[in-house]
């Protein structure tokens, strides 16, 4: 399983922001710019193809940090 700063930066591309957003494990989703349905799409296909793991619209509801989305996956 990647590190916390690894998924972050596997994150941050699956997000593809606009402008670089500075990232922690506990970074509030809700306080991300660009943190919308297309981001959550792109967070559920890099679960998917980068760790196996198959996550849906609903697991994604109850995430409230960066790190409840790593945890789902490790």
């Amino acid at each position: 399983m990647d590190s916390i700063e690894t998924f972050i930066e596997k994150f941050t591309e699956a997000v593809d922001f606009q402008e670089p957003v500075p990232l922690t494990a506990e970074t509030d989703l809700r306080d991300l710019p660009e943190w919308d349905s297309l981001a959550a799409l792109g967070v559920i296909v890099m679960c998917d193809m980068e760790y196996s793991k198959t996550i849906t619209g609903n697991d994604l509801v109850g995430c409230v940090v960066l790190n409840d989305i790593y945890k789902l996956v490790s």
